[in-house]
C-alpha cells in the first residue's frame, strides 16, 4: 500500500499543508495567506482564530485536491517559525493574539539583561544563544508587566506548531528543536530551569510550560472532531514536529558538517551544523538539531525576503492589479525589472530592517543614493541586494567557527528567482544547490512523522532518502569584484548609519 505523509507549516503570514510520499514525491500543496496585524507601532500579531481556521482550511484543500484515501496518510508532523508568543487556555482558546517572533515591542529588557553581568556568567552557558525581543522571555516579561490579566489567563504557552499540534491533538507539549531557541530552555541540559527563568523575571510561569518532546515522537493524535471537520482518519498520529529552521535545514541536506544552508524567508536564517556546541555572546543562537548528537549553529534576523513583500505591497500596486487581470506573478515582474539591470549599473544601497534587526541596534529600514535617474527596476535591485548582503553579513559572523565551505544549500521563496540566486552565489562566491523541494518547511517536517512510525529509522537516513539537488547555480567570476566593492560600501554605509540611529533621526 502507497503511503502518504503530511507536513504543515505556519510561517508568519503564510499556512502551507503538503503531501509527500516517502520517497519524497511531492503530491500536493495548498496554502492560504494570514494577516499580520500592527495594532501599535513595534507590535506584530495575528488574529489566533484566523490562524486555526487557516490550517483546516489547508488541510482540507489538500485532501480535496489529491483525492486520496485518507487511511494511507500514516501520519504528520508540523513547522512553524520560531519565537514570538502564542498563549491559550487547556481548552485551545486564545487568551492573546499571537505575536510574530517580528515583534519588538519588549526590546527594552534585552539592553536591561545584556547589562547584567550574570548573562554571560550564569545564562548564555545554559541556553547557548542571545536575547533578542521577539522571544518569549521577553514578551512573557512585558505582559506580565504591562497586561497581566493575559498572563493570569493562560494555562499554557506555546511556539506556533506546538499550538497548532494542541489544536489537532487535545494534547499539550513543546517540541525541543523550537524551543531550544527561545531562552525558555536550559539548552545545554535539555531542561526546564528555574533559575533561568528567573533572571527574566519569568520563574513564576514555569507551570504553564507543557512537558518537552523530542521532533520525532509521537504527540498524539487527530481527535474524532478535527477528522470531521478536515476529512483526516481519526486516530492518524501526530509528530512532534520540527523548528522551521531545522525544518528548512534537514529539507536542504543538511546531515553532514561539509555545508552551509541559507533560508531566505521572513528572517534571514544562515546556518550549519556541528558536534561541539558553539557558545559566543556575539553569535545569534546554537539549537538542539533533530539528530542525535548534533547542534544548529544560526545567525539570523528578520531581514529577508519579507522586505520584499512589503515593498511589493506599497509601492507596486498598479502592477499587482495588472497581475490579477493577467495572472501573471508579481515576483515574475520584480525578477524582470532586475534582468533589466547591469550589477555596476546603480550603486542605490538598501538596509533591509524594515521589521527592525537583533544585530544592528536600533536600525531603521531607508535606501541611501537616490537620484533622479533612478527607475523603479533599480530599487527592487537594491532590494535583492540589500537581503543578500544582509545573509553575508551573518555569514561572515559564522565563519568565525569554520571555513568557508565548498557549497551551500539554499531555500526560501528566494529559490523561485533565477535572477536573485545568481546575485547570491555572485556575492558569496560559492555554488548554492538547489534541491528538487517546492516546500522546505513542510518536507522537513513531514521527515519527523516518517521517522515516527517507523518508515525510516533516523532524519539522517529520511533526508538520504527524500532529498536531491537539482540543479547548481555557479558564481561568476567576472561578479566578484564588482559585488565585493557593493557589499563593501554597504558595511561603511552601515557602520556610519549606526551612528544616525543611535540618536534618532
Amino acid at each position: 500500500m502507497e503511503k502518504y505523509i503530511m507536513g504543515i507549516d505556519n510561517g508568519g503570514t503564510i499556512t502551507k499543508a503538503a503531501l509527500y510520499t516517502l520517497g519524497g514525491k511531492e503530491v500536493g500543496i495548498a496554502s492560504k495567506k494570514t494577516k499580520m496585524i500592527m495594532p501599535k507601532p513595534y507590535h506584530t500579531e495575528r488574529d489566533m482564530y484566523e490562524l486555526w481556521e487557516a490550517n483546516l482550511a489547508v488541510i482540507r484543500e489538500l485532501i480535496n485536491h489529491c483525492s486520496i484515501d485518507t487511511s494511507k496518510i500514516v501520519g504528520l508532523a508540523i513547522t512553524g517559525h520560531g519565537n514570538g508568543l502564542y498563549l491559550s487556555d487547556k481548552k485551545g482558546e486564545p487568551v492573546y493574539n499571537g505575536i510574530i517572533s517580528t515583534d519588538n515591542r519588549a526590546k527594552k529588557y534585552i539592553e536591561e539583561w545584556y547589562g547584567d553581568s550574570n548573562f554571560e556568567e550564569k545564562v548564555l552557558p545554559k541556553t547557548m544563544q542571545s536575547v533578542w525581543a521577539g522571544q518569549p522571555v521577553a514578551l512573557l516579561r512585558w505582559l506580565k508587566d504591562y497586561q497581566p490579566s493575559v498572563i493570569e489567563e493562560a494555562d499554557y504557552i506555546f511556539t506556533v506548531k506546538d499550538y497548532v499540534r494542541f489544536k489537532l491533538t487535545g494534547e499539550a507539549f513543546l517540541e525541543l528543536t523550537d524551543v531550544s531557541g527561545t531562552n525558555l530552555l536550559n539548552v545545554r541540559d535539555r531542561c526546564y530551569d528555574q533559575q533561568l527563568l528567573s533572571f527574566f523575571g519569568i520563574d513564576d510561569l514555569i507551570d504553564k510550560l507543557p512537558p518537552l518532546k523530542q521532533s520525532t515522537d509521537y504527540c498524539g493524535a487527530i481527535t474524532k472532531e478535527i477528522a470531521e471537520m478536515t476529512g483526516l482518519q481519526e486516530g492518524t498520529p501526530v509528530a512532534g514536529g520540527i523548528f522551521d529552521i531545522a525544518a528548512s535545514a534537514v529539507a536542504s541536506g543538511l546531515v553532514k558538517e561539509d555545508r552551509l544552508a541559507i533560508v531566505a524567508g521572513t528572517w534571514s536564517i544562515n546556518e550549519y551544523i556541528t558536534k561541539k556546541p558553539v557558545i559566543d555572546r556575539e553569535l545569534f543562537m546554537t539549537s538542539i538539531y533533530c539528530l542525535d548528537d548534533y547542534w544548529l549553529t544560526t545567525e539570523a534576523s528578520p531581514t529577508s525576503a519579507s522586505n520584499l513583500e512589503w515593498f511589493i505591497d506599497h509601492f507596486m500596486i498598479e502592477e499587482k492589479q495588472q497581475c490579477a487581470l493577467t495572472g501573471q506573478s508579481i515576483y515574475d515582474i520584480c525578477n524582470e525589472l532586475v534582468e533589466e539591470t547591469t550589477p555596476e549599473e546603480s550603486q542605490l544601497v538598501f538596509f533591509p530592517f524594515l521589521f527592525g534587526s537583533n544585530t544592528v541596534p536600533h536600525a531603521t529600514s531607508c535606501f541611501i543614493g537616490m537620484n533622479s535617474w533612478h527607475e523603479k527596476k533599480h530599487f527592487i535591485q537594491a532590494v535583492y541586494e540589500g537581503i543578500v548582503f544582509g545573509h553575508i553579513y551573518h555569514i561572515e559572523r559564522l565563519l568565525k567557527y569554520i571555513e568557508k565551505p565548498e557549497a551551500s544549500r539554499i531555500a526560501g521563496g528566494v529559490t523561485k528567482s533565477d535572477v536573485w540566486l545568481q546575485i547570491f552565489a555572485d556575492s558569496l562566491q560559492i555554488p548554492l544547490e538547489i534541491v528538487e523541494v517546492k516546500e522546505h518547511g513542510t518536507l522537513g517536517t513531514a521527515m519527523c512523522a516518517a521517522v515516527m512510525n517507523g518508515d525510516y529509522e533516523s532524519i539522517k537516513e529520511a533526508a538520504e532518502a527524500m532529498v536531491k539537488v537539482n540543479r547548481i547555480i555557479q558564481p561568476r567570476p567576472e561578479n566578484k569584484a564588482i559585488y565585493e566593492k557593493k557589499y563593501q560600501q554597504y558595511k561603511q554605509t552601515l557602520a556610519k548609519m549606526e551612528e544616525v540611529w543611535k540618536v534618532g533621526i
